[in-house]
């Protein structure tokens, strides 16, 4: 495709900063209300495409039957950010459903996201670039009609991937048949809403067959031609250095092609999957350990006042020295990801060329690390996304990638790798654990007049893959920590939230919703004990402590939404109780009432009613099937999920000793309300996480009188 018209081509450039830009200025930044300025920005999610590569050719392509293929920089992990994007390109380059397919964009497409599949931006980052670049196709395909026939441009209709030109029609295959030299038009305007046949619709997913027949579609599936197997020694301590390998009963084992001692792994390549285990299980090595690690020390090691402080609000005065404060702590636990899938590559090295197939969240950063590991230029390293059965940020890193292509260099063929379930529990960037202080005082009339809550955590963002550690240094404090950390009741005159960042010996990092399930969790059974002390219905209480601007009204819309819908009511009834709980999360503000009852000395959560304002929903059922899956996982992590620390291992590394909700324990009926507060699209994967775990805690409160402050909740 020749360059022309470079300069428009521009149009797709964004002023402001966007989170890319805050993070760099805030190198600069070192004094600390500029810092929380920052902070705040980050935490409201207004992130912006940061990908590259916006030429409308690359990211369409016409078929020779007249279908249009989207090339996504975002991968599908199962959030239904396939056909939201299908039906944002559809409206705007009026083809039909039927006409449009969606598929990863490999790295070397030239479209590449530079940042990551996650923090709920897929749809909303996308919703502006993506409609002008398929409306820019649209024009740029009458262009070329008119050159073709001769018909003016002004006078064409387009309807279902066709062109009408008076008394004939051209079809988009038609037109772009042997065409190798576009011509780019400045960027059209976009259709107005109520104009759109597809957005907002309950449109049908675009990758359900796939899944429902069970087409090799996912990185576990991947295959390559004359493919090998490989598997890499691990350590079960934490800490465990490297000192020395004996393979020599590896080396001689069937199956086996190669054993291979790098400076940080020892792999095995074999024949077979199982061939490469037990080889690696044969493997003699050394490791050195400096400390038996248990649950106790890492609990303690995460206490508020442990790590380094950092101020995020500070409003009013300090009164956390007087007299008859209110005072609670809440803590939560190590959680793993636990994903369906572990994680897996095919690598194929030829040469200075390499091909993986993986999946992955972040491409750009997987192909970037193999081509350091190997010294070779990045446009070398083609990587080709598949769908992931099951992210949650546990694909935000992928040293395996790195590993992999190692191995396939090493023996001149294509090697598959993949965790067993052991290595995947033991060896997960793990949600941190935290602990909450928090303290309030009351006014006479039931008002809250102080409010401070402090917060400790391990990493989450900082010192991951995508955040290096020095941005603590400049920022102050973790990004992905404070998620939920910021006190969303601005009617409160004297505030406190401080984040206290702790380092691990362990790597933890994002896990979905970063921080906001445990902040919320702490924010919320916090206010609920707040408002039985003042008297209130909790409901009133959340209502009286926001503030009437526009943050403050999508906020109070969706409590009140809640409450009415589910019919909140503030005692138990027939042995069951409601509890309340609100959050607002990358921009997003959801509310959620939990109907909770305790049988045989279990926690039985039977509905769960959700509120929220995600501005412009797509696809409404995809929206709505995110906030079950997030009200799903967030209950399993409320009810039952945690890992331990026990004689430095951590534990445990299968299904079932990893206690998860099951399908017996989902709730029986989640009833999702959704309001658009705004004229575009919002984050919508994690904010329904929030509020589920304050909001189950504070239906347990009004069935036993006893406020349950660590999670898993766990009845005495």
């Amino acid at each position: 495709m020749a360059k022309k018209n470079i300069s428009r081509r521009k149009f797709l450039v964004r002023g402001g900063l966007g989170t890319a830009g805050v993070l760099a200025v805030g190198t600069y930044l070192f004094r600390n209300p500029l810092r929380r300025k920052i902070l705040e920005q980050v935490d409201s999610g207004e992130a912006r495409y940061l990908g590259g590569g916006m030429e409308p050719m690359l990211w369409f392509e016409i078929t020779k039957v007249n279908k249009v293929i989207l090339h996504s920089p975002k991968v599908e992990m199962g959030q239904g950010t396939f056909t939201g994007l299908a039906q944002m390109a559809a409206d705007e380059l009026e083809v039909g459903m039927n006409q449009i397919s969606v598929v990863h964009a490999a790295s070397m497409s030239g479209n590449m996201d530079k940042f990551a599949t996650g923090g709920s931006n897929s749809i909303s980052g996308l919703w502006q670039p993506l409609r002008e670049l398929a409306a820019t196709m649209r024009e740029m395909l009458k262009l070329e009609a008119g050159k073709k026939s001769g018909f003016p441009v002004d006078e064409m209709t387009v309807a279902n991937g066709e062109v009408n030109l008076g008394r004939t029609t051209m079809t988009y295959a038609e037109i772009a048949e042997n065409v190798t030299d576009w011509e780019v038009p400045d960027a059209p305007g976009l259709k107005s809403l109520d104009a759109y046949k597809f957005v907002g619709k309950p449109i049908p997913r675009v990758d359900l067959n796939a899944k429902v027949f069970g087409e090799p579609i996912f990185g576990l599936d991947a295959q390559m031609p004359d493919m090998l197997y490989g598997a890499v020694v691990r350590p079960t301590k934490i800490g465990a250095k490297y000192v020395s390998a004996n393979t020599s009963k590896a080396d001689a084992m069937p199956g086996v092609v190669k054993v291979i001692l790098e400076d940080d792994f020892v792999g095995v390549i074999a024949d077979s999957f199982t061939a490469a285990e037990r080889a690696k299980e044969a493997i003699e090595v050394t490791w050195e350990v400096s400390q038996s690690w248990q649950t106790s020390d890492i609990r303690e090691m995460t206490k508020v006042g442990k790590g380094d402080a950092f101020v995020l609000q500070k409003e009013g005065e300090d009164l956390s020295t007087e007299d008859g404060l209110i005072q609670m702590e809440f803590t939560s636990p190590l959680g793993a990801h636990a994903q369906l899938e572990p994680n897996g590559v095919v690598a194929a090295v030829d040469g200075d060329s390499v091909t993986l197939k993986l999946s992955t969240q972040v491409v750009a950063l997987t192909r970037k690390e193999v081509a350091k590991r190997l010294n070779i230029d990045e446009e070398n390293v083609n990587v080709i996304p598949t769908f992931l059965g099951g992210g949650f940020g546990r694909r935000l890193h992928t040293p395996h990638a790195v590993q992999a292509a190692v191995m396939s260099k090493a023996v001149g063929k294509p090697v598959k790798y993949f965790f067993s379930r052991k290595e995947e529990f033991q060896h997960d960037l793990f949600r941190p654990p935290t602990h909450h202080q928090l303290k309030a005082k009351l006014t006479d009339d039931g008002h809250i007049a102080y409010l401070q809550h402090d917060f400790s955590s391990g990493d989450v963002a900082i010192d991951a893959a995508m955040v290096p550690g020095f941005l603590h240094t400049v920022l102050g404090t973790d990004v992905g920590a404070i998620r939920g950390g910021f006190c969303h009741y601005g009617a409160i005159p004297n505030l406190r939230t401080v984040s206290w960042h702790v380092e691990l010996p362990f790597a933890t990092s994002w896990w979905r919703s970063l921080g906001l399930l445990a902040n919320t969790f702490a924010w919320e059974s916090f206010m609920d004990e707040l408002a039985v002390r003042a008297g209130k219905n909790p409901v009133a209480f959340r209502l009286a402590h926001i503030q009437d601007d526009e943050k403050g009204k999508r906020l109070k819309a969706v409590i009140q939404a809640a409450a009415d819908k589910a019919g909140y009511q503030d005692q138990a009834v027939n042995g069951r109780a409601m509890g309340f709980a609100a959050s607002t999360d990358a921009g997003t503000p959801c509310a959620q009432v939990a109907q909770v009852s305790i049988e045989s000395n279990e926690i039985i959560v039977h509905k769960v009613t959700c509120a929220m304002d995600p501005g412009i929903a797509v696809n409404p059922d995809q929206v709505r099937a995110q906030c079950e899956g997030a009200i799903t996982m967030g209950m399993s992590a409320t009810l039952y999920e945690k890992m331990d620390v026990v004689d430095g291992e951590l534990t445990p590394t299968i299904y079932g000793p990893y206690r998860m909700a099951l399908m017996k324990h989902a709730p029986k009926e989640i009833d999702v309300v959704l309001l658009q507060g705004m004229d575009k699209p919002g984050a919508v994967g994690e904010p329904p996480l929030g509020p589920i775990g304050a909001a189950i805690a504070n239906a347990v409160f009004r069935l036993t009188g006893n406020r349950l402050t660590d999670l898993p909740l766990t009845l005495v």
